[in-house]
């Protein structure tokens, strides 16, 4: 039998027994990976264009950047459109989505490749809530005062509107927003989620303390509820085109703090 002619000897066996130990129940265990996946989603009467000056922002930060096309024909295929958007990317991903976007991604959220929120007076609501309910506990907004309806369903607003959307925008930068504008099904405003992904996700909440299209306190209200991360811009209620520095440096924030663990989610 081996003895120990010291207890320093001792000592060195024990440890190098715990060094082992501890490289066993390292293997397997998750790492943190950092995100570079940045989705963004445009709300009604928008497009993919409402984002243009964000994303060079963050694209100079590093960040592999996706401004998706949601089509506006419905709930359920805003919500397909995100997801396919999300299905092409490897590694972890911040969703962000712009006024009934917010929607949108609280139920897109759910993929396990998204590690946090990111709403822009945005609606966010819970299951069983609609969008068009909620807004009734508040100020009707200017900017949807008027909305005109086609013989499909379809919304649209005129272009003074656009100039309440974006209040503290040149007026001819509203106008372009007016002519580019997409057209949104009434039906989806009825819609409802069925899973709620700030519930279970960092968020994080950008007010805009001068919005015309959703009550500052409707978007205050939805900002506490769900526990977020919060700003608040003197901004209209398109802040991505007025303050798009402030809006990028929040997703940044998210992008920096929100972190998977594990194997790259969805793998």
């Amino acid at each position: 039998m081996h003895t120990f002619s010291s207890g320093r000897g001792l000592r060195r066996v024990l440890a190098g027994l715990v060094s082992v130990a501890s490289l066993v129940a390292g293997v397997g265990a998750p790492l943190a990976q950092p995100v570079k996946n940045i989705v963004l989603v445009h709300g009604a009467f928008a497009d993919g264009s409402s984002w243009a000056r964000v994303i060079p922002i963050l694209q100079a930060k590093g960040y592999n950047v996706t401004a998706v096309q949601i089509p506006l024909t419905s709930f359920a295929d805003d919500v397909a459109a995100t997801q396919r958007a999300i299905a092409r990317l490897n590694g972890p991903v911040i969703l962000v989505g712009h006024s009934w976007a917010g929607v949108v991604i609280t139920e897109a959220g759910m993929d396990p490749k998204v590690t946090g929120l990111v709403y822009v007076a945005a609606f966010a609501p819970d299951e069983g809530e609609q969008v068009g309910e909620l807004g009734k506990k508040y100020p009707p907004p200017p900017a949807l005062a008027s909305p005109n309806v086609d013989d499909k369903g379809f919304l649209t607003l005129s272009a003074d509107a656009f100039k309440k959307f974006g209040s503290d925008l040149p007026a001819s930068e509203a106008l372009v927003a007016a002519a580019t504008q997409g057209p949104i099904n009434a039906s989806a405003f009825a819609a409802q989620v069925s899973a709620v992904a700030w519930k279970t996700k960092p968020s994080w909440y950008i007010v805009s303390t001068l919005d015309q299209a959703i009550a500052p306190d409707e978007e205050r209200f939805f900002a506490k509820r769900m526990k977020a991360t919060t700003t608040e811009l003197k901004a209209s209620h398109v802040s991505m085109l007025s303050q798009p520095k402030a809006v990028a440096s929040v997703i940044l924030d998210a992008a920096t703090k929100s972190q998977a663990t594990g194997k790259t989610p969805g793998e």
